[in-house]
């Protein structure tokens, strides 16, 4: 019985002593996951780089042949599979998705250490608190980047715009107190301050002025659309707030 032929593709990439090209790693991997032999070709210098892409009419590299017709780089090689290819400019939810998630984790793996269960009230005050945390830590990677963004549509910042580089310090302050239980009578009003004028501008923002935005709450380099997930982070600070304030926090 005859058996099939190989698939086989040939991929040029930049692999040089201080460079090797990412992309070219990628694709050289989906091509073995598709079941093709490759025939792996570098490009070990820059003037060599330059050769290829010239006598090719091409101004990237890695590019695969397949069946000795140019397929491309590594995103026209998904598209050749079929796969999907990100749009870098896309609205998503994903990064704030992400972000709720493994702070419920961390607050579930919390509160299993220290009170032997994950199902705590504990685990839902450290849920808030963690988020709050991280989201400030996102914006405080690039406090300019996202003071730019908070001043497009919140309404403290646009009267005094020195709150747009205060806010994320404030809400990471009042996060780390709030993890721990102490401090309440300065977390407690921060969160309440900072939750409800955000709560505020975000509604008016997108509820009454109808606008299209992306939201800071991930940071000034998000895509994330200004909208409920946003208005989430709000209202938590909010709710942590009144929470303590009634005292039922330990």
């Amino acid at each position: 019985m005859a058996t099939a032929a190989p698939k086989k593709a040939t991929i040029y990439r930049m692999v040089m002593p201080t460079h090797t090209c990412p992309y070219g790693l990628k694709a050289k991997d989906l091509l073995h996951r598709r079941g093709y032999e490759v025939e792996d070709q570098w490009l070990t210098t820059r003037e060599e780089t330059e050769a290829f892409k010239a006598e090719h009419g091409v101004k990237t590299t890695p590019q695969t042949f397949i069946g000795g017709e140019r397929v491309g780089g590594y995103d026209d090689l998904r598209r050749f599979f079929g796969k999907t290819v990100a749009d870098p400019k896309a609205v998503t939810y994903r990064p704030v998705a992400v972000v709720f998630a493994m702070t419920a984790l961390m607050a579930l793996a919390a509160s299993y250490a220290v009170l032997g269960t994950p199902f705590t009230v504990r685990a839902g005050e450290w849920f808030i608190a963690f988020s709050m945390c991280v989201l400030a830590l996102l914006k405080l990677q690039n406090v300019e980047k996202f003071a730019t963004m908070f001043l497009n549509y919140d309404l403290l910042a646009k009267r005094w715009v020195p709150y747009s580089y205060i806010y994320p310090y404030a809400e990471g302050a009042a996060g780390v107190l709030m993890a721990a239980g102490v401090l309440t009578w300065l977390s407690v009003p921060i969160a309440l301050v900072i939750g409800t004028i955000g709560a505020v501008s975000v509604i008016k923002a997108v509820y009454v002025d109808k606008r299209e935005l992306k939201c800071a709450c991930v940071g000034g380099d998000s895509n994330v659309p200004l909208g409920f997930l946003s208005l989430t982070e709000n209202v938590m600070m909010v709710a942590m707030a009144i929470w303590m304030v009634l005292g039922v926090a330990h």
